[in-house]
């Protein structure tokens, strides 16, 4: 058996959120019974950061926040945009929600794009291929940070994970991958919550934290407003 100490690998998590039915949902994904970390959990759009959401051009395509803003943010020394790129690009790829522009107004539908999808999906595209053939900016300035998380020793993979929040796109529709993700819906804080403790589904600590926070507020108005 192995002494060595396992790696950790940055990693970022977006919550989207919206307003429907007068009370506030999340997309929430079901991890594939394959996966390495946390099979068949329920957790948010998210994973770890590559190389290529840092690419030095990477800046010039994201809205509102430059490096040195995103790492303020975070409270990092450097570095800090790729979180951000990294919680939209793993948002695109996992459920299919694309947090962009484009000529100024936020996309609209994500039917175009689903090529693009696909080949972030293969490691055949980075986000910044994105940005280049759809002729997008990145609307990094729309996530808002809303936790930090670090895998405990022990795990077989651990992160140090920043969480973000974020408004849906309207007029877009989520949709898991069906590789990485076999399930996908939008649900209520508090009934996600509450199917966990029925043992209907499982969460793990920092899903079930950020889902508690997010039950506090009665709307993504209220939320934004206090975060």
């Amino acid at each position: 058996m192995s002494t060595e100490p396992v790696p950790i690998r940055e990693a970022a998590t977006v919550a989207v959120v919206r307003d429907h039915d007068g009370a506030l949902e999340v997309f929430m994904l079901r991890r594939s019974g394959a996966a390495t970390f946390s099979p068949g959990a329920h957790v948010f759009p998210g994973g770890a950061v590559d190389p290529a959401d840092r690419h030095r051009d990477l800046e010039r395509c994201c809205d509102g926040l430059d490096d040195e803003a995103a790492s303020a943010a975070l409270g990092v020394p450097a570095g800090g945009l790729g979180y951000f790129v990294a919680a939209i690009r793993e948002c695109f790829e996992e459920a299919g929600l694309l947090l962009g522009r484009r000529d100024g107004e936020l996309v609209g539908s994500c039917a175009p794009y689903q090529d693009l999808r696909a080949a972030l999906n293969t490691g055949e595209a980075s986000m910044l291929d994105v940005c280049r053939a759809a002729s997008v900016t990145l609307a990094v300035d729309l996530l808002v940070p809303f936790g930090h998380w670090i895998t405990p020793a022990g795990a077989p993979r651990r992160f140090d994970t920043r969480f973000f929040v974020a408004p849906a796109p309207a007029g877009q529709d989520a949709l898991h991958d069906g590789c990485e993700t076999t399930e996908g819906r939008w649900m209520r804080p508090v009934d996600v919550l509450a199917a966990a403790d029925r043992g209907e589904l499982e969460l793990i600590r920092p899903t079930r934290h950020t889902l508690r926070e997010l039950a506090r507020h009665r709307s993504s108005v209220e939320l934004f407003a206090t975060t």
